[in-house]
């Protein structure tokens, strides 16, 4: 069998299915073209009639317009991502608070976390590690609404370091009457980088990489 001419057959039958779809799309300049044609071709005795005429014309306007307004959407959407990652790049070397369920330990460092309270209630966070093991269990006890330090010094119950690696944080809250109450951990840190993957920024704080939404407070480091 000669493969030459199977492949030759194939890559013909693409290159007409390629113009077959390209002849089914409708430009202004196709457009003009017809409606040109039309109005040279017409019978004298029976001309194309005025609102008919008016409307195709008004049919190629809208077109055009369309066009020119999707041309300049994608050059302001471009515009805008380009000021938004400048925007964002700013952020490099400032301090940020971030709502966060998980912690990054090095095995050495304590991490900087607080919780923040919607009203007062009893606490308790646990700490879990990759496998979902609780490996510290720590009780806050009955605290008032706001922020405060999680205590949190990245060692287990017996007071060792906890290998590094990503922590989950469960955290908890009861008010008196024994009902659920709003309560979140937050981290802080430096910006040390930016990242844009997948067209959304995400902040490079120590080993976390943190959501511009997350975002609760800037300053200056």
């Amino acid at each position: 069998m000669d493969t030459t001419a199977v492949t030759s057959s194939s890559s013909a039958t693409q290159g007409d299915s390629a113009s077959a779809a390209a002849k089914n799309v409708l430009g202004k300049d196709d457009f003009l073209k017809l409606l040109t044609a039309q109005l040279a071709n017409q019978d004298p005795l029976q001309p194309v009639d005025n609102q008919a005429f008016i409307a195709q014309l008004a049919q190629f306007s809208s077109l055009e317009q369309l066009q020119n307004v999707t041309s300049r959407l994608d050059t302001l959407l471009l515009a805008t991502a380009s000021n938004n990652q400048l925007s964002t790049a700013s952020l490099v070397g400032k301090s940020v608070s971030y709502k966060t369920s998980s912690v990054a330990l090095d095995g050495t460092t304590a991490p900087g976390l607080s919780v923040k309270l919607d009203a007062n209630a009893s606490v308790t966070c646990l700490v879990q590690d990759a496998s979902g093991r609780t490996v510290r269990s720590l009780v806050l006890g009955a605290r008032d609404a706001g922020t405060f330090d999680l205590g949190f010094d990245g060692r287990d119950a017996s007071g060792a370091p906890l290998p590094a690696g990503q922590y989950t944080l469960q955290l908890s809250a009861r008010d008196a009457q024994g009902q659920d109450v709003a309560v979140e951990a937050r981290g802080q840190g430096r910006v040390t980088g930016i990242t844009f993957d997948g067209g959304a920024a995400e902040l490079l704080i120590g080993q976390d990489h943190v959501k511009l939404s997350d975002v609760s407070e800037i300053t200056q480091a």
